[in-house]
């Protein structure tokens, strides 16, 4: 490693030393643009002359992982707001920095992991591993097999062709990022009459009208959410405005637009497989899935496989029930996309007396989060949220809270919900600060949904899929809160991919629990609770559907595994991305007309600008285990302070410092079965 670059920041630069907020909140009034470059830079400098210094020394094992583990602090801080504000608030000038450095910080990933003193270092240092305390040998275990997976025993020709590999592709999945957002605001469906929009309710009316003069049009906008559903389709009355909305959905991304990703994929796709086979694997699928719980591209996509014929089954009843209400209204012809969510809200009125905008006047947003999700918080882990409103957001609307429990602080939760034509789509959970008790740092994690945002006065009110995605994300939340571990790599969420799923899951388990949901569901205007008929009316309906919601997740997992599947030469042989989905769908039985794949490759986020590249099947793999511990809530009790310490202390506090499933069989007493889930998803019948 090059030691000799100045690593010098200047003091006025609000990245030059740890935050003095508490917890060590980034100071996000001080921090502009043009401070990213320099701190990056310098970052970057001051870990390789960190690792120089310690790779001088002949340290005791403890001590030489500490010092790893201390090295690379200002690069930590810079990267933590950096990468988190791209997605939430970027511009131009930020994708420009992005753009600059996206191949440098892969360079110098590079650089740390393939240099062959540290490497030398740590395969001295596993020999003696067993004498070691449980978690710094498993560090030592990861940091022994990463080596190997990262390519640190090629020759060195086959390392200079990685690290050239390893740049283009953190470039491409910077620009598929980029020029995704880019078009699906371009793709948004501006209406010129408000007619067409029948169905919506006054306030989301309202909400459109807004949109579009934020954007400078006359009329009415209809912003993309990231999945192929979009929202709105449930109630446009309007056939032809609810293919509108579909076909510029699915047509993101696609060659011929305004920002085409396709060309995107088919690099990235190339590019992975190359290094796949360059690291000894046979696909990028086999890379990735060999560090994972499931272990193979074989075990992953043998769960889906074996879910598909049941799961399609279930779809095309559902759709034959969903024509007969189409063919009613006068239209003739099979269902299609654009018409199965306006008919499945239609279907769900009847079965269970629901009503989509009645029941969201149940679910205000604040009653929602600081009622549900912050109280079966509290039930479960004794956890408190305090305002701070004297401490800075990063963007308008961003919330701080402290959190407590029973022991002291615990760290700080900040709240981002509001849609915004900058932020990606989609909802997620971040870190800015990792717990880590060798660093002495309590953790500070962001939760972002895209809720759109209310005129001003008016209550923000969620669908029930907002409410349980809320409950989701927070189970991301509370994994990174509860952390308890020493090193940072171990921290929170730093677990396999087809794990990090499973406590989230496990949190929506308590979005409509009859104890919890008395304590939020209240008529935003007259305070009353919504009737335990519809409670439970809401409940069933979540199980309706299942079909379609399977359906669509296979195909896009199967789309993953495909892709991702391709050796060198057959990747280099694709050449159309729309044919070879089309063939993969089929091959793959999951090729309904009428229920597309929950994302096509050019909006692929997840897997072409995310880390779910060949594991988007984490989020099933995980729910083998979600459903299985929702059993075993559900056998003890469900919502008590026993459970959630039990689930607290054996699980979300180790983080990736013990083998995750070793972690779930203390915590379940056995190994996770498939019935629970086959039973939730009515698959039973390929159990």
């Amino acid at each position: 490693m090059d030691a000799t670059v100045d690593r010098a920041l200047a003091p006025d630069n609000p990245f030059s030393a740890p935050s003095t907020l508490p917890y060590e909140l980034p100071p996000f009034g001080e921090i502009r643009t043009e401070h990213y470059a320099p701190a990056l830079r310098a970052g970057m400098a001051e870990h390789r002359a960190e690792l120089e210094d310690l790779l001088a020394q002949d340290l005791p094992a403890t001590e030489f992982l500490a010092g790893l583990q201390r090295s690379g602090r200002l690069l930590g801080r810079v990267g933590a707001v950096f990468f988190n504000l791209l997605g939430t608030d970027a511009d131009e000038e930020m994708n420009a920095v992005r753009a600059e450095f996206a191949p440098l910080l892969a360079a110098h990933a590079d650089a740390v992991r393939l240099d062959p003193r540290l490497v030398a270092r740590i395969a001295a240092l596993h020999a003696d591993r067993d004498e070691l305390d449980p978690e710094s040998r498993r560090l030592l275990e990861r940091l022994h097999d990463d080596a190997a997976r990262s390519g640190a025993l090629l020759a060195p020709d086959d390392q200079e062709r990685l690290r050239a590999l390893n740049a283009e592709l953190s470039s491409l999945t910077s620009a598929f990022d980029t020029e995704l957002l880019a078009d699906a605001n371009a793709r948004a469906v501006l209406v010129t009459d408000v007619a067409e929009l029948e169905g919506l309710s006054a306030a989301e009316v309202e909400r459109a009208r807004a949109a579009a003069e934020v954007r400078g049009e006359a009329g009415w906008l209809l912003p993309l959410v990231l999945p192929t559903p979009q929202p709105v389709l449930e109630s446009l009355v309007r056939r032809d405005v609810r293919e509108r909305v579909h076909r510029a959905a699915v047509a993101r991304g696609s060659a011929g637009g305004p920002h085409p990703t396709v060309d995107l994929v088919l690099r990235t796709v190339r590019l992975r497989a190359e290094r796949a086979e360059l690291l000894g694997f046979a696909s990028h699928a086999e890379w990735v899935v060999a560090d994972e719980t499931a272990g193979s591209a074989a075990a992953a996509r043998g769960l889906l496989d074996r879910l598909v014929p049941a799961a399609v089954a279930n779809a095309r009843a559902e759709i034959a029930e969903l024509e007969e209400l189409l063919h009613a209204d006068g239209h003739e012809g099979p269902l299609q996309p654009w018409d199965h969510a306006y008919y499945a809200a239609r279907l769900r009125r009847k079965r269970f007396d629901l009503d989509p905008e009645g029941l969201r006047e149940f679910f205000e947003l604040d009653r929602v989060l600081v009622d549900g999700v912050f109280a079966a918080a509290h039930g479960l882990y004794g956890l408190r949220f305090e305002p701070r409103p004297d401490l800075p957001g990063y963007s308008r609307g961003v919330r701080v809270f402290e959190v407590f429990d029973e022991d002291g602080p615990v760290g700080s939760y900040l709240f981002d919900p509001w849609a915004r034509p900058a932020k990606r789509g989609g909802a997620w959970m971040s870190s800015f600060v990792e717990q880590s008790r060798l660093l002495g740092q309590r953790p500070v994690v962001v939760n972002c949904l895209n809720v759109a945002e209310p005129p001003a006065g008016a209550p923000a009110l969620l669908t029930p899929d907002e409410v349980v995605t809320l409950f989701h994300e927070f189970g991301h939340t509370v994994h990174g809160l509860l952390s308890d571990v020493r090193y940072p790599q171990f921290s929170g969420t730093s677990v396999p991919r087809d794990f990090v799923e499973f406590p989230s899951q496990v949190n929506e388990m308590w979005a409509f629990d009859p104890d919890v949901l008395v304590g939020y569901a209240r008529h935003v205007e007259t305070g009353a609770v919504l009737p335990v008929a519809t409670a439970e009316a809401l409940r069933a309906a979540e199980r309706s559907g299942q079909g379609f919601a399977t359906t669509e997740y296979l195909a896009a997992s199967l789309l993953d595994q495909a892709w991702h599947g391709l050796g060198a030469v057959d990747a280099a042989a694709v050449t159309d991305v729309e044919e070879f989905e089309a063939a993969a769908l089929r091959a793959a039985g999951v090729d309904v007309p009428a229920v597309p794949p929950r994302y096509r490759s050019g909006y692929f986020a997840h897997v072409f600008a995310g880390g779910y590249a060949a594991a988007y099947y984490a989020y099933i793999w995980s729910e083998v285990l979600d459903a299985d511990t929702v059993e075993w809530f559900t056998e003890n009790g469900g919502l008590t302070r026993a459970n959630g310490e039990r689930f607290r202390r054996g699980l979300l506090a180790r983080g990736g410092s013990v083998d995750p499933l070793q972690a779930y069989r203390e915590v379940r007493g056995r190994d996770a079965r498939i019935e629970p889930l086959l039973r939730r998803r009515g698959l039973a019948a390929v159990g």
